[in-house]
């Protein structure tokens, strides 16, 4: 799995938090997607590494800026209870 975190610039409430994740949930197969106004970016879980620019042409069709981008391998951590001595 892939974790990618891009900074968006022009979100200033909720319903423009739901506006981009709706969008990139449209555009991408995501396990999850969290958008944030006050950390100005979302955070996108995938099987599948997102590209820079597919995903700058998602955010400008949204009317907010994609302003940085990073992307690295993401190991899900569960919550063990078994096994432990």
């Amino acid at each position: 799995m892939y974790k990618t975190t891009a900074g968006i610039e022009g979100m200033m409430c909720g319903m423009c938090e739901a506006h981009v994740q709706d969008a990139i949930r449209k555009a991408f197969d995501v396990k999850s997607v969290k958008a944030s106004k006050t950390q100005k970016n979302a955070v996108i879980v995938s099987e599948t590494p997102l590209t820079e620019e597919d995903l700058r042409k998602t955010i400008d069709a949204t009317g907010y800026t994609l302003t940085s981008f990073s992307s690295e391998l993401y190991e899900k951590r569960g919550f063990r209870l078994f096994g432990k001595h």
